[in-house]
């Protein structure tokens, strides 16, 4: 099974040379601490930076650089900061290669939800609704299941929908996953779990194809 910095870590495998990739709030800005060296890669965030690296190291934080969910990051050389207008054109022109987001839930179909739990005040969807309008490839960074035990992966979501459709791959605690028509199909288990242990952490169509490998990490 596999912890946040886990799936991270997996992650930035789906991550090539010369993406402009956007990375959300939670899990998503891990990435960019596990993002091979001989590769160049361009992280935005939608606050107005291009060109993010790693979290800083603790003592070298500067209060005044920070991503969308106002964490402490580093820039890399050539690094350049904007207006949010300027961000949004980025991602509503899709100009961004690749979108990495959290979810509370994703259904089957590629629906997701990540952005309103009913009962708990929130200022509005933000940014994630222009970035699963707008991205060509979403990858969503979560656990597979909710702190219940019940699965985050539906035949159907039960929370507000940020965007329809529009989930490419899933990569959880316990595995990895494509949506395809037919529903999630398992690509990879994660250390020490098993299909059955995949099986019955998901609620919607779960779809395995001969020997289902173990991730390599």
């Amino acid at each position: 099974m596999l912890d946040k910095n886990g799936i991270a870590r997996r992650i930035a495998e789906e991550v090539k040379d010369g993406y402009y990739v956007n990375l959300g709030i939670g899990i998503p800005t891990l990435v960019a601490n596990f993002v091979r060296d001989d590769i160049s890669v361009e992280f935005q965030s939608e606050n107005g930076v291009l060109g993010m690296g790693p979290f800083p190291f603790e003592g070298d934080e500067d209060a005044d650089i920070i991503n969308a969910g106002k964490q402490t990051i580093t820039t890399l050389p050539g690094a350049s900061f904007f207006d949010s207008a300027t961000s949004f054109n980025m991602i509503r022109g899709q100009h961004v290669d690749l979108t990495i987001l959290g979810a509370m839930e994703v259904a089957e179909n590629g629906d997701i939800a990540n952005w309103k739990i009913p009962g708990k005040m929130v200022k509005g969807m933000g940014g994630a609704m222009d970035l699963v309008a707008s991205a060509e490839d979403i990858i969503v960074a979560m656990m597979h299941t909710n702190r219940a035990g019940e699965s985050k992966l539906l035949k159907k979501c039960t929370l507000p929908l940020t965007g329809v459709q529009c989930v490419k791959k899933i990569v959880t605690n316990l595995a990895v996953i494509e949506i395809i028509p037919e529903g999630f199909l398992l690509l990879e288990r994660a250390p020490g779990v098993s299909v059955e242990d995949i099986k019955k952490a998901t609620e919607g169509t779960l779809i395995c194809k001969g020997v289902i490998p173990e991730m390599k990490l």
